[in-house]
Protein backbone atom coordinates (compact mmCIF):
# COMPACT_ATOMS: atom_id res chain seq x y z
CA UNK A 1 0.00 0.00 0.00
CA UNK A 2 1.32 3.28 -1.02
CA UNK A 3 2.19 5.68 1.96
CA UNK A 4 0.06 8.75 2.62
CA UNK A 5 1.70 12.40 1.99
CA UNK A 6 0.27 12.89 5.35
CA UNK A 7 -0.42 11.25 8.22
CA UNK A 8 -4.32 9.59 7.88
CA UNK A 9 -5.07 10.54 11.72
CA UNK A 10 -5.26 14.36 10.68
CA UNK A 11 -7.66 14.15 7.65
CA UNK A 12 -9.67 12.24 10.27
CA UNK A 13 -9.60 14.84 13.15
CA UNK A 14 -10.33 17.81 10.46
CA UNK A 15 -13.43 15.33 9.13
CA UNK A 16 -14.56 14.70 12.87
CA UNK A 17 -14.34 18.47 13.99
CA UNK A 18 -15.91 19.19 10.31
CA UNK A 19 -19.20 17.10 10.51
CA UNK A 20 -19.38 18.46 14.71
CA UNK A 21 -19.93 21.86 13.23
CA UNK A 22 -22.93 20.08 11.26
CA UNK A 23 -25.20 21.19 14.43
CA UNK A 24 -24.12 24.49 14.99
CA UNK A 25 -24.69 25.47 11.46
CA UNK A 26 -28.16 24.51 11.79
CA UNK A 27 -28.95 25.74 14.73
CA UNK A 28 -27.07 29.52 13.14
CA UNK A 29 -29.54 29.18 10.52
CA UNK A 30 -33.19 31.01 11.03
CA UNK A 31 -35.20 28.74 8.33
CA UNK A 32 -37.03 25.80 9.08
CA UNK A 33 -35.57 22.36 9.32
CA UNK A 34 -37.16 21.25 5.67
CA UNK A 35 -35.27 24.43 3.85
CA UNK A 36 -32.46 24.30 5.60
CA UNK A 37 -31.84 20.37 4.64
CA UNK A 38 -33.08 21.01 1.10
CA UNK A 39 -30.33 23.66 0.77
CA UNK A 40 -27.82 21.72 2.17
CA UNK A 41 -28.49 19.07 -0.51
CA UNK A 42 -29.05 21.26 -3.44
CA UNK A 43 -25.81 22.89 -2.96
CA UNK A 44 -23.73 19.88 -2.24
CA UNK A 45 -25.47 18.47 -5.27
CA UNK A 46 -24.49 21.41 -7.57
CA UNK A 47 -20.69 21.78 -6.16
CA UNK A 48 -20.61 18.16 -7.37
CA UNK A 49 -21.79 18.45 -10.88
CA UNK A 50 -18.91 19.56 -12.69
CA UNK A 51 -16.68 16.29 -11.46
CA UNK A 52 -19.33 14.04 -11.83
CA UNK A 53 -20.55 15.60 -15.19
CA UNK A 54 -16.94 15.41 -16.93
CA UNK A 55 -15.69 12.37 -15.52
CA UNK A 56 -18.38 9.79 -14.00
CA UNK A 57 -21.42 10.24 -15.61
CA UNK A 58 -21.10 7.01 -18.02
CA UNK A 59 -21.66 4.98 -14.90
CA UNK A 60 -25.05 5.94 -14.63
CA UNK A 61 -25.47 3.13 -17.24
CA UNK A 62 -24.28 0.91 -14.64
CA UNK A 63 -27.19 1.39 -12.54
CA UNK A 64 -30.12 -1.66 -12.48
CA UNK A 65 -33.95 -0.93 -12.02
CA UNK A 66 -33.14 -2.76 -8.51
CA UNK A 67 -30.35 0.21 -8.38
CA UNK A 68 -32.60 3.01 -8.79
CA UNK A 69 -34.96 1.71 -6.21
CA UNK A 70 -32.79 1.22 -3.92
CA UNK A 71 -30.84 4.67 -4.57
CA UNK A 72 -34.52 5.90 -4.44
CA UNK A 73 -35.22 4.63 -1.03
CA UNK A 74 -31.70 5.56 0.21
CA UNK A 75 -32.15 9.03 -0.70
CA UNK A 76 -35.34 9.39 0.61
CA UNK A 77 -34.65 8.02 4.28
CA UNK A 78 -31.27 10.23 4.23
CA UNK A 79 -34.03 13.41 3.28
CA UNK A 80 -36.07 12.77 6.18
CA UNK A 81 -32.80 12.34 8.24
CA UNK A 82 -31.95 15.54 8.13
CA UNK A 83 -35.36 17.12 8.39
CA UNK A 84 -35.56 15.05 11.93
CA UNK A 85 -32.45 16.02 13.20
CA UNK A 86 -32.63 19.49 12.60
CA UNK A 87 -36.14 19.86 14.05
CA UNK A 88 -34.81 17.82 17.04
CA UNK A 89 -32.13 20.86 17.51
CA UNK A 90 -35.09 22.81 17.83
CA UNK A 91 -36.91 21.19 20.80
CA UNK A 92 -33.48 19.78 22.74
CA UNK A 93 -29.39 20.15 22.96
CA UNK A 94 -26.96 20.13 20.65
CA UNK A 95 -25.42 17.60 22.73
CA UNK A 96 -28.39 15.06 23.16
CA UNK A 97 -29.14 15.16 19.78
CA UNK A 98 -25.81 14.40 18.29
CA UNK A 99 -24.75 12.01 21.35
CA UNK A 100 -28.27 10.14 20.38
CA UNK A 101 -27.45 10.04 16.23
CA UNK A 102 -24.27 8.23 17.55
CA UNK A 103 -26.09 5.18 17.87
CA UNK A 104 -26.31 4.83 13.95
CA UNK A 105 -23.79 1.12 14.89
CA UNK A 106 -26.30 0.08 17.29
CA UNK A 107 -28.97 0.48 14.78
CA UNK A 108 -26.92 -0.96 11.89
CA UNK A 109 -26.59 -4.32 13.14
CA UNK A 110 -30.31 -4.71 14.49
CA UNK A 111 -30.67 -3.87 9.97
CA UNK A 112 -28.36 -6.54 9.72
CA UNK A 113 -29.88 -8.99 11.44
CA UNK A 114 -33.32 -8.51 10.19
CA UNK A 115 -32.62 -7.76 6.61
CA UNK A 116 -29.28 -9.72 5.54
CA UNK A 117 -29.59 -12.93 8.58
CA UNK A 118 -26.12 -12.11 9.81
CA UNK A 119 -25.93 -12.94 13.45
CA UNK A 120 -25.72 -11.28 16.42
CA UNK A 121 -22.52 -12.50 18.97
CA UNK A 122 -22.91 -11.94 22.46
CA UNK A 123 -20.81 -8.84 22.28
CA UNK A 124 -22.84 -7.20 20.20
CA UNK A 125 -26.08 -7.94 22.12
CA UNK A 126 -24.24 -6.27 25.25
CA UNK A 127 -23.15 -3.07 23.44
CA UNK A 128 -26.59 -2.67 22.56
CA UNK A 129 -27.93 -2.56 25.63
CA UNK A 130 -25.69 -0.78 27.02
CA UNK A 131 -25.79 2.23 24.32
CA UNK A 132 -29.38 2.35 24.65
CA UNK A 133 -29.22 2.40 28.12
CA UNK A 134 -27.16 5.76 27.56
CA UNK A 135 -30.20 6.72 26.10
CA UNK A 136 -32.36 6.08 28.00
CA UNK A 137 -30.09 8.04 30.76
CA UNK A 138 -30.58 10.81 28.46
CA UNK A 139 -34.10 10.86 27.92
CA UNK A 140 -34.89 10.92 31.26
CA UNK A 141 -32.74 13.53 32.40
CA UNK A 142 -34.47 15.81 29.36
CA UNK A 143 -37.90 14.39 30.49
CA UNK A 144 -36.94 15.78 33.93
CA UNK A 145 -35.75 19.06 32.21
CA UNK A 146 -38.80 19.73 30.01
CA UNK A 147 -41.10 17.58 27.74
CA UNK A 148 -40.01 19.30 25.06
CA UNK A 149 -36.23 17.98 25.19
CA UNK A 150 -37.92 14.66 24.65
CA UNK A 151 -39.84 15.17 21.69
CA UNK A 152 -36.37 16.65 20.40
CA UNK A 153 -34.52 13.26 21.86
CA UNK A 154 -37.03 11.01 19.93
CA UNK A 155 -36.78 12.97 16.52
CA UNK A 156 -32.69 12.23 17.15
CA UNK A 157 -33.53 8.69 17.74
CA UNK A 158 -35.49 8.29 14.91
CA UNK A 159 -33.70 10.01 12.52
CA UNK A 160 -30.48 7.63 13.41
CA UNK A 161 -32.85 5.27 12.25
CA UNK A 162 -33.23 7.04 9.15
CA UNK A 163 -29.83 7.47 8.15
CA UNK A 164 -28.82 3.76 9.07
CA UNK A 165 -31.55 2.87 6.69
CA UNK A 166 -30.06 4.65 4.11
CA UNK A 167 -26.66 3.23 4.67
CA UNK A 168 -28.40 -0.56 4.60
CA UNK A 169 -30.44 0.44 0.89
CA UNK A 170 -27.43 1.66 -0.15
CA UNK A 171 -24.36 -0.80 0.66
CA UNK A 172 -25.43 -3.16 -2.19
CA UNK A 173 -25.77 -0.12 -4.91
CA UNK A 174 -22.30 1.57 -4.21
CA UNK A 175 -20.15 -1.86 -4.29
CA UNK A 176 -21.26 -1.22 -8.38
CA UNK A 177 -20.42 2.86 -8.72
CA UNK A 178 -17.39 4.96 -7.59
CA UNK A 179 -18.27 6.94 -4.47
CA UNK A 180 -18.72 10.36 -6.44
CA UNK A 181 -21.67 8.52 -8.97
CA UNK A 182 -23.37 6.74 -6.05
CA UNK A 183 -23.17 10.19 -3.88
CA UNK A 184 -24.42 12.03 -6.83
CA UNK A 185 -27.48 10.14 -7.52
CA UNK A 186 -28.38 9.62 -3.76
CA UNK A 187 -28.40 13.41 -3.08
CA UNK A 188 -30.15 14.36 -6.05
CA UNK A 189 -33.25 12.23 -5.40
CA UNK A 190 -32.81 13.51 -1.65
CA UNK A 191 -33.11 17.12 -2.88
CA UNK A 192 -35.90 16.05 -5.04
CA UNK A 193 -37.73 14.47 -1.89
CA UNK A 194 -36.99 17.64 -0.04
CA UNK A 195 -38.24 20.12 -2.47
CA UNK A 196 -41.85 18.22 -2.42
CA UNK A 197 -41.86 18.36 1.36
CA UNK A 198 -40.81 21.84 1.60
CA UNK A 199 -43.75 22.16 -0.72
CA UNK A 200 -46.16 19.99 0.79
CA UNK A 201 -45.48 21.64 4.50
CA UNK A 202 -46.03 25.58 3.47
CA UNK A 203 -42.65 26.45 4.08
CA UNK A 204 -40.77 29.21 2.06
CA UNK A 205 -38.13 28.92 -0.20
CA UNK A 206 -37.21 32.07 0.70
CA UNK A 207 -36.43 35.13 0.76
CA UNK A 208 -34.15 34.81 4.04
CA UNK A 209 -31.26 37.12 5.70
CA UNK A 210 -27.83 36.57 3.36
CA UNK A 211 -26.63 34.95 7.05
CA UNK A 212 -28.97 32.15 6.08
CA UNK A 213 -27.46 31.46 2.87
CA UNK A 214 -24.44 31.49 3.96
CA UNK A 215 -24.86 28.40 6.47
CA UNK A 216 -26.72 26.53 3.96
CA UNK A 217 -23.24 26.71 1.62
CA UNK A 218 -21.19 26.30 4.48
CA UNK A 219 -23.42 22.81 5.30
CA UNK A 220 -22.59 21.66 2.10
CA UNK A 221 -18.97 22.27 1.74
CA UNK A 222 -18.37 21.63 5.15
CA UNK A 223 -19.73 19.14 6.92
CA UNK A 224 -21.23 17.47 3.93
CA UNK A 225 -18.27 17.47 1.14
CA UNK A 226 -15.34 17.80 3.53
CA UNK A 227 -16.02 15.88 6.16
CA UNK A 228 -17.35 12.73 4.40
CA UNK A 229 -14.40 13.48 1.97
CA UNK A 230 -11.79 13.23 3.92
CA UNK A 231 -13.44 9.98 5.81
CA UNK A 232 -13.28 8.53 2.07
CA UNK A 233 -10.22 9.19 2.09
CA UNK A 234 -8.68 7.95 4.82
CA UNK A 235 -10.66 4.57 5.03
CA UNK A 236 -8.13 3.65 1.90
CA UNK A 237 -5.09 3.75 4.53
CA UNK A 238 -6.78 2.87 8.40
CA UNK A 239 -9.45 0.52 9.65
CA UNK A 240 -13.12 1.45 9.20
CA UNK A 241 -13.12 0.83 12.98
CA UNK A 242 -10.61 3.46 13.57
CA UNK A 243 -13.31 6.20 11.69
CA UNK A 244 -16.09 4.69 13.45
CA UNK A 245 -14.19 5.67 16.84
CA UNK A 246 -13.27 8.54 15.52
CA UNK A 247 -16.98 9.70 14.57
CA UNK A 248 -18.21 8.97 18.53
CA UNK A 249 -15.91 12.38 19.34
CA UNK A 250 -18.25 13.92 17.32
CA UNK A 251 -20.64 14.90 20.15
CA UNK A 252 -17.85 15.95 22.07
CA UNK A 253 -16.66 18.12 19.72
CA UNK A 254 -20.41 19.57 19.07
CA UNK A 255 -20.94 20.08 22.50
CA UNK A 256 -18.16 21.87 23.41
CA UNK A 257 -18.26 24.24 20.80
CA UNK A 258 -22.16 24.86 21.25
CA UNK A 259 -20.85 25.87 24.93
CA UNK A 260 -19.17 28.64 23.34
CA UNK A 261 -21.52 29.35 20.91
CA UNK A 262 -25.09 29.38 22.23
CA UNK A 263 -24.09 28.97 26.08
CA UNK A 264 -25.52 25.25 26.26
CA UNK A 265 -24.53 23.55 29.82
CA UNK A 266 -24.49 20.20 30.15
CA UNK A 267 -26.53 18.57 32.98
CA UNK A 268 -25.34 15.37 35.16
CA UNK A 269 -27.70 13.26 33.36
CA UNK A 270 -26.53 14.14 29.57
CA UNK A 271 -22.55 13.38 30.32
CA UNK A 272 -23.25 10.45 31.86
CA UNK A 273 -25.90 9.14 29.22
CA UNK A 274 -23.27 10.21 27.03
CA UNK A 275 -20.67 8.28 28.57
CA UNK A 276 -22.83 5.16 28.71
CA UNK A 277 -23.52 5.32 24.63
CA UNK A 278 -19.64 5.86 23.21
CA UNK A 279 -18.47 2.83 25.56
CA UNK A 280 -21.15 1.00 24.26
CA UNK A 281 -20.67 1.15 20.70
CA UNK A 282 -16.82 1.65 21.63
CA UNK A 283 -17.34 -2.15 22.71
CA UNK A 284 -19.30 -3.06 19.31
CA UNK A 285 -16.54 -1.58 16.98
CA UNK A 286 -13.31 -2.31 18.48
CA UNK A 287 -12.24 -5.69 17.49
CA UNK A 288 -11.32 -7.37 20.78
CA UNK A 289 -8.80 -9.72 19.30
CA UNK A 290 -6.98 -6.62 17.67
CA UNK A 291 -6.79 -5.29 21.22
CA UNK A 292 -5.80 -8.33 22.97
CA UNK A 293 -2.92 -8.52 20.20
CA UNK A 294 -1.40 -5.21 20.57
CA UNK A 295 -1.39 -5.52 24.30
CA UNK A 296 0.31 -8.54 24.76
CA UNK A 297 2.89 -7.22 21.90
CA UNK A 298 3.71 -4.32 24.52
CA UNK A 299 3.86 -6.90 26.95
CA UNK A 300 6.55 -8.64 25.05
Amino acid sequence: MERPSIHPYIPIIIGVLSVALSAIFVKLATADAGVIAFYRMLFSVILMMPIFWFKYRSEIKLLGKKDWIFSAIAGIFLAFHFILWFESLNYTSVASSTVLVTLQPIFAFVGTYFFFKEKLSLKTILSGVIAISGSVIISWGDFQLSGTALYGDILALIACALITAYLLFGQDVRKRLSLITYTFVVYSISTITLFFYVLASGESFGPYPQSDWFWFIILALIPNLLGHTLFNWAIKYVSTNVISIAVLFEPVGAAILAYYVFHEKLMGSQIIGGMVIIAGILLFVVDGKMLREKLFSKRT
